[in-house]
């Protein structure tokens, strides 16, 4: 490595999905920052992303993978060996794999992104096969990869304390919110929602993320039924978002009293997604615990008040600009209710939230991406990259 320069590195976004769910917020945030900084990037991608990350990185070199890892045994199986190699053709210093797992064997020093340890902290919300695959998956880029970029203190921890991970190898570097698409909506941007979704004039909760036990939305339903039930206008329960693996939700949808209006859009187009948080009385979303909390982070920004739980990294996120509550649906009901009577509370935490949510932003994290990599590439294994202070703000 050339004294002064980055080193080059090869960034694998082919685990990236087509729904730019979490893992693809996070990479395309991150990719957009190192686009207007000195980073010397190879990107190979899924074909479907090429002309995207192309445009996105007009100084980097795009290589659209084989079309066979659009499937993940397929993808698992070329990380092994085709991404390698791949990155000895592109002269790769460093090999940044940013979903949990990473080559077993590199020429290159590799760093990988574990997004959390809920695998390990909450494992009664995955399913076995799934559950084993990522805690041999964690344990082994714990083992193999130079450096470890986590999305929060709390998941950094939770990895020194249930995996003896090195604590002088994992940096600590925090997700941004895209100003431009998570922005306070103008009014015609929450009418137009509205009217997508059929609401008319009717109020309502939002909650927007993957139906996965994690994400505790059966609870959520529960408690959101028995805090509106009695009202006179009841706002209604909008869940966005993809269908996930969680069974007891069509249970919860099944005892929601029949006046309650409860709305399951599915994906609502990225361009909406301000309209329906920033519109919505409260952004709900009572997790289990998460490696960081994205989607109230983007709730934050989109001028909506929020209401979550104190666990694992979500307070590092929403610190005093949102509300708290339990995971059980007594808890969420009697604090959703609160929140609802509270018209001045939520009017000041939606604009707490909005001015917090500036704190987070994609270069603050490209920065520390860049300096865990030049570490790696400089045989750096050890030490701690300094984290800028502002991501540090509670």
């Amino acid at each position: 490595m050339i004294p002064g320069r980055p080193p080059r590195v090869l960034f694998d976004a082919t685990s990236v999905p087509a729904d730019r769910g979490g893992v693809g917020r996070y990479v395309d945030g991150l990719l957009g920052a190192l686009g207007t900084m000195d980073a010397d990037l190879a990107v190979v991608c899924q074909r479907t992303d090429a002309e995207r990350y192309a445009r996105q990185l007009p100084a980097a070199k795009v290589i659209a993978a084989p079309a066979a890892v659009a499937h993940r045994p397929a993808r698992l199986a070329w990380e092994q060996t085709g991404l390698p190699l791949l990155a000895q053709q592109v002269g790769a210093q460093v090999l940044h794999s940013p979903f949990y797992t990473c080559p077993l064997r590199a020429n290159s020093p590799v760093t990988v992104t574990v997004h959390d340890a809920t695998f390990f902290t909450e494992p009664e919300h995955y399913d076995k096969t799934r559950r084993t695959f990522f805690r041999s998956a964690i344990k082994t880029s714990l083992r193999r990869a130079s450096r470890v970029i986590v999305p929060s203190k709390a998941t950094r921890d939770e990895l020194i304390r249930l995996l003896d991970a090195d604590p002088t190898r994992i940096d600590v570097a925090y997700h941004g919110v895209d100003a431009q698409a998570f922005h306070v909506p103008s009014e015609d941007e929450k009418a137009r929602v509205r009217a997508r979704l059929g609401l008319g004039g009717t109020k309502y909760i939002a909650f927007l993320g993957a139906k996965e036990p994690r994400k505790n939305v059966p609870n959520l339903i529960r408690g959101w039924a028995d805090a509106v039930r009695d009202r006179e206008d009841p706002p209604a329960l909008v869940i966005a978002g993809g269908q996930g693996h969680d069974d007891e939700i069509d249970q919860a949808v099944g005892e929601v009293p029949p006046h309650l209006r409860l709305l399951r859009p599915g994906y609502l187009r990225y361009a909406d997604l301000p309209g329906f948080l920033g519109g919505s009385l409260v952004a709900a979303y009572p997790s289990y615990g998460e490696g960081f909390g994205l989607p109230i982070l983007e709730a934050m920004a989109c001028g909506a008040p929020v209401l979550t739980t104190p666990r694992l990294s979500l307070p590092e996120v929403g610190g005093e600009a949102v509300a708290y509550t339990g995971p059980n649906s007594d808890e969420i009901a009697a604090d959703l209710s609160a929140l609802l009577d509270d018209e001045p509370l939520r009017a000041s935490l939606a604009k707490a939230g909005v001015d917090r949510a500036k704190e987070f932003t994609w270069e603050s994290s490209a920065e520390v991406h860049l300096a865990a990599w030049a570490r790696a590439a400089s045989g750096g294994g050890n030490g701690i990259v300094t984290i800028p202070e502002r991501m540090f703000r509670q």
